[in-house]
């Protein structure tokens, strides 16, 4: 059974408008989308995880460290949850700052074995140190992999490290990472996504996304994982299909390219001899907002209901 969690959040990046997220992609049918796909019974509702969004910046530390905290420590709770109760985890953000919550509970269950893959424009691996935005929602994988703050600001630090404690003494390797839809990687973020699986959009272009998937799914047989946790922010689609993102970068995922991946994922995932088990979920930086007609809401349950299953023709190609 999935069990969708909610948490309408948003202050860590530039542009406010995720918090609205969950309810726009509510509005467009996630829920009886998964129900016709799965079966009645396959999805029910959970936690709907909130804080005070009406809070000031602040002149010190870093931005909103105490609304993020008082939404992950429930989160990853939350989490853990639902896994020991035999159930896959959905969160619906929100800003990706929020994936720490659910990764980091997944990585207590599943240590080393557990493989991270983030479908996204942007690496967000950036640390304080190497930051000039100090935005929280572009760090988590350098939260998650256990990095320094590398600020010499200790107010910043200081922050860094009470994040830090949501995440708890397993650290995601970032060997254990794969990208896919890669067109904005800051400089500070370079030498650390090397050292994971990289598919940037000018792979996708010359090889495809037959290809991109055929060397991820490799990739995690290779580093000996068995369990998977997806993250897919909206803004690895192209903005024309996805312009309810507050981050968006032209040249992104084509509907078909982001649809044949999902049903590509779902043939893995689904074969008796899957390499693999998809144990957590993640749809983040929908901005109802910058939106038009709720089309990015709409487009990512479409993406969803291909990750799980539902066909153009069934018994057929």
């Amino acid at each position: 059974m999935i069990e969708i969690h909610s948490v309408p959040y948003d202050l860590g990046g530039a542009r406010q408008g995720s918090r609205l997220g969950p309810d726009a992609l509510r509005l467009a049918g996630l829920v009886p989308t998964l129900t016709e796909v799965l079966g009645e019974n396959s999805v029910s509702v959970g936690r709907r995880i909130t804080t005070n969004l009406d809070v000031e910046r602040g002149d010190t530390g870093l931005p909103f460290v105490d609304p993020l905290m008082s939404v992950l420590e429930p989160l990853r709770a939350t989490t853990l949850d639902s896994l020991s109760a035999g159930r896959l985890p959905m969160m619906l953000g929100g800003e990706h700052s929020l994936s720490v919550g659910p990764i980091s509970a997944c990585l207590e269950k599943y240590g080393s074995e557990l493989a991270v893959f983030w479908i996204d424009a942007h690496a967000d691996i950036n640390t304080p140190g190497v930051s000039p935005s100090l935005n929280v929602h572009g760090m988590p994988l350098a939260l998650l992999a256990g990095y320094n703050s590398g600020s010499t600001d200790t107010a910043i630090d200081s922050d860094w490290q009470r994040l830090q404690s949501v995440v708890g003494a397993t650290h995601l390797p970032l060997s254990n990472v794969s990208w896919l839809g890669l067109r904005d990687v800051d400089e500070g973020e370079q030498l650390s996504v090397a050292q994971g699986f990289p598919v940037s959009m000018h792979r996708i272009d010359r090889y495809g996304i037959v290809d991109a998937w055929e060397r991820i799914v490799q990739r995690i047989k290779d580093c000996g994982c068995k369990y998977l946790y997806v993250s897919f922010d909206v803004d690895v689609m192209d903005p024309i299909l996805a312009p309810g993102t507050g981050t968006s970068v032209r040249g992104g995922l084509t509907y078909r390219e982001a649809h044949l991946l999902a049903e590509l994922m779902h043939d893995t995932l689904s074969s008796p001899t899957a390499p693999f088990t998809l144990v957590g979920l993640d749809l983040v930086e929908v901005s109802p907002i910058h939106d038009t007609n709720n089309q990015t809401a709409t487009v990512t349950v479409e993406w969803v209901a291909s990750l799980f299953g539902k066909r153009i023709l069934w018994g057929a190609q």
